[in-house]
């Protein structure tokens, strides 16, 4: 019955987005669907057929939190984003000065997308031969949840914690007690909200707060972790030196960074294509070698531990972190799908023309064609080897 309902629903939102579309073009036909209406309907096909009901469900919900999302969202928000990544209008020193205002206007566009194309955790893992993307994401995260040593009753803080995807995991599978901090407000409250739904709310709780100011008092906590979060500090230093304070004595903080590689170079064009298009799509100020990171980790006072690229982690045949972004004719393959070249075009389109109608915010269609650039240019760093989301660092606090 509800597949029914879903199905139903996704036909007549596809109906209404051709119907407009005929409306808007001053075409005589009737009924007719053209290659944009195709292509939205490929992908509902894609969704429903790979990763069935559930999924299908989430699409629906996607579309009714985005719709009341104008309350939240304007034109206004999208066009001060552009403004802040656009060179020849903000400089990095610019970006990084005005990092909050950046980062919170990203995730306050992003977060809907984000939750609907990838799930609550917002971070890339390797699949090894034999898992799916889910087991993936929950072995990427219970992997640097070993490497904190903790255990149940322990205070462990998530820096830059998203909608508290990791949160909640780590938290059932150390039986310690996360706080989770993010800049964003729409965040903490969509978190809690799936904390308190998930039945985990008196372990995991999320806050709102800048992690180069964290609201709380010196050494309160046992571990620290951080997944592909810090990349957002305007500087590393700060960020961890931040970290170092609220870590009790003896306690490990375990972060995977977004980084530039040995293979990034700086007078080659597409490489400073990849790493601007990876900034502009995923709310970074300015995105950092390997080696910064280590050295700035190492500068604050952590006895470094483990530094090393888990990109470069055997998969035994399975795939590449980046593999879920290559781009694919095949409509069963989402999100790949999404990146070729057609639906590059059909997307924004119809989020342009669900913005005329009143269904999304305005905006919207901008947003999308940000993020896809982000999507493309992660994939091409990946395929390259000049980007890494999980340089892999383990600090101890003596």
């Amino acid at each position: 019955m509800l597949a029914r309902l879903i199905g139903s629903a996704v036909l007549l939102a596809v109906q209404e987005v051709a119907a407009k579309e005929n409306a808007l073009s001053d075409t005589s036909s009737s009924g007719g669907f053209s290659l944009i209406t195709i292509c939205v309907v490929l992908v509902f096909i894609g969704i429903f057929a790979k990763y069935g009901l559930v999924a299908g469900k989430r699409t629906l919900e996607f579309m009714v939190s985005l719709g009341a999302s104008k309350k939240r969202l304007d034109q206004t928000r999208i066009d001060i984003y552009n403004h802040l990544q656009d060179d020849s209008k903000t400089e990095v020193e610019g970006r990084e000065t005005s990092y909050a205002n950046l980062v919170n206007t990203y995730y306050d566009l992003a977060t809907e997308f984000y939750e609907w194309g990838w799930g609550t955790s917002f971070h890339f893992a390797n699949q090894v031969k034999g898992e799916n993307f889910q087991s993936s994401i929950l072995r990427h995260e219970h992997f640097i949840a070993g490497r904190l040593n903790a255990k149940k009753g322990d205070k462990i803080l998530d820096c830059g914690c998203g909608i508290g995807g990791p949160a909640r995991n780590i938290a059932r599978f150390t039986g310690a007690e996360v706080t989770a901090i993010t800049i964003n407000q729409f965040q903490v409250d969509r978190g809690n909200a799936l904390c308190k739904k998930q039945g985990v709310s008196d372990r995991v709780k999320l806050v709102q707060g800048d992690f180069m100011k964290l609201p709380f008092p010196d050494n309160s906590f046992d571990a620290v972790y951080a997944i592909e979060a810090t990349c957002h500090a305007p500087e590393r230093d700060g960020v961890y030196s931040e970290i170092f304070r609220v870590l009790k004595p003896g306690g490990i903080f375990a972060t995977y960074e977004w980084c530039l590689t040995d293979k990034y170079d700086k007078n080659n064009e597409v490489h400073r294509k990849i790493k601007k298009d990876i900034e502009v799509g995923d709310g970074l100020p300015d995105m950092v070698h390997t080696s910064v990171c280590t050295k700035a980790l190492g500068a604050v006072g952590f006895e470094i531990v483990e530094a090393r690229d888990c990109a470069l982690d055997d998969t035994y045949g399975g795939k590449t972190w980046y593999s879920p972004l290559t781009p694919s004719w095949n409509p069963f393959h989402q999100p790949g799908f999404q990146f070729c070249p057609p639906m590059k075009k059909a997307l924004p389109a119809v989020l342009g023309l669900l913005e005329k109608i009143g269904a999304v915010p305005a905006g919207t269609g901008q947003t999308q064609v940000m993020l896809q650039a982000g999507g493309i240019g992660c994939e091409q760093g990946g395929q390259t080897g000049v980007f890494t989301p999980m340089w892999l660092m383990v600090g101890r606090k003596n």
